[in-house]
């Protein structure tokens, strides 16, 4: 059976199905299918790693053969992976992963791959799109609520979507400044001194979110707006005293903050601002570990309406595949602890 497919861009390609379950998936356009395959097939490799499939490429041809379900998984991923390069025009590591996740493949009770990345956040540097379902529901929410409570493991993207729908929405001019904010709290160390003047002493603890805007903008804009004062990084403890108006504030890793801080950093709200706040329960690196205060703000304001709470869980880990197996490790030793 040959099914023939034509995206958007009136680029076609074929896919045809054998009587042994195999799958050809015939891609015409060598920039595509270039990018598809990826550097020395590694994205083929990838694919093949991860479905159990195999996975033979030669000319304009990828063969898939294996198991009849993870066949269909591996050619849904590749369908994706076209799109995906059609809409950002390049494919990272991410994309395979997300490829085969079975809430990001076409399914057609619910919306399609294309759909999903028309929907995309756009940023100068790289097109940002939901991975998961929990993801798409948090996109969607951090556009919609003015206070958002994000809980979950590393990896789920709650750090790096926030930044993205901040930076859209500052470019757009629906906002006159983003303020990124971070309790600074040493990861189970304690560094001493560190030379310097403020800055340097708090841009290590601030580094993560400096990588997101790096990724998302190029450096030299990126830098122009912290100078301007349209980008604001700053550690939790300089948010006292202050209102925020026309803003889009981000508390990163909320766990390492007491019930109190956050307490003081949502009162910061002020006209037309988002806040949000950002924290993985199981990553406590304050002393006392019962002084988090992110779990106890998520229980003391469920009745709160206006304020949306998305918990991830390992499922929505979106790093590489080892990732999501160490974070269920580590819940599941939790659990049995509990």
């Amino acid at each position: 059976m040959k099914i023939s497919k034509q995206n958007k861009n009136g680029k076609e390609f074929s896919i045809i199905y054998g009587k042994d379950n195999s799958i050809n998936v015939n891609i015409f356009n060598n920039e595509v299918l270039m990018e598809v395959a990826g550097s020395f097939d590694n994205n083929l490799k990838e694919l093949e790693k991860v479905s159990g499939s195999k996975i033979y490429f030669r000319g304009n041809s990828i063969s898939i053969k294996g198991d009849k379900y993870a066949n269909e998984k591996v050619k849904d991923a590749i369908e994706y992976l076209i799109d995906r390069f059609r809409s950002d025009k390049k494919i990272d590591g991410n994309d395979i992963i997300t490829s085969l996740n079975k809430d990001m493949i076409k399914d057609k009770k619910n919306q399609s791959t294309i759909q999903s990345l028309e929907e995309a956040i756009k940023t100068p540097k790289r097109s940002v799109i939901s991975r998961s379902k929990k993801q798409k529901e948090y996109v969607r929410a951090l556009k919609t609520n003015q206070i958002v409570m994000s809980l979950g493991p590393a990896g789920t993207g709650k750090t790096y979507l926030a930044v993205a729908v901040a930076l859209s929405m500052l470019l757009e001019k629906k906002v006159e400044r983003i303020i990124l904010s971070r309790p600074a709290v040493e990861a189970g160390e304690r560094l001493g001194f560190l030379p310097g003047d403020m800055k340097d002493k708090i841009d290590p603890y601030l580094r993560p979110l400096y990588d997101s805007l790096y990724d998302l903008l190029d450096y030299d804009k990126i830098q122009r707006k912290i100078e301007s004062g349209s980008i604001e990084i700053a550690p939790l403890a300089f948010m006292r005293g202050r209102t925020l108006k026309n803003s889009f504030a981000i508390l990163d890793e909320a766990q390492n903050a007491t019930e109190t801080q956050i307490k003081m950093f949502l009162t910061r709200i002020g006209e037309n601002s988002r806040l949000v706040v950002n924290g993985d329960p199981s990553q406590v690196d304050l002393p006392n570990k019962n002084q988090s205060g992110l779990i106890k703000s998520q229980a003391i304001l469920k009745d709160v309406k206006e304020i949306s709470v998305i918990n991830f869980d390992h499922q929505d880990v979106m790093r590489h595949p080892l990732v999501t197996k160490i974070v269920e490790a580590y819940q599941k030793n939790s659990n049995d602890k509990g």
